[in-house]
């Protein structure tokens, strides 16, 4: 049987930072949390395993940074542009 949601006193969310927002429910397949500001959702087995990978912003993310080629300027100053006469 499934209990009440609660709110953890001082527990901070692992995602968010924000303090006194993550409630937690006792149910037959474990412990689940959840933070009412950012979303976040944990679960664990009822011996204390997480149910799975937990989400960070490594393992959430996409890897398709831009490979395109770069070019470097340079600026010369005005007085760079005497010394050359």
């Amino acid at each position: 049987m499934a209990t009440p949601k609660r709110f953890i006193a001082g527990a901070v969310c692992p995602r968010c930072g924000e303090m006194d927002k993550l409630m937690m429910q006792q149910t037959e397949e474990g412990q689940f949390r959840e933070c009412v500001a950012c979303g976040f959702e944990d679960a664990q087995t009822p011996d204390g395993q997480p149910l799975g990978e937990l989400e960070t912003r490594v393992n959430k993310r996409s890897n398709e940074d831009d490979h395109t080629v770069k070019q470097v300027v340079f600026f010369k100053a005005a007085a760079d542009e005497d010394d050359e006469d």
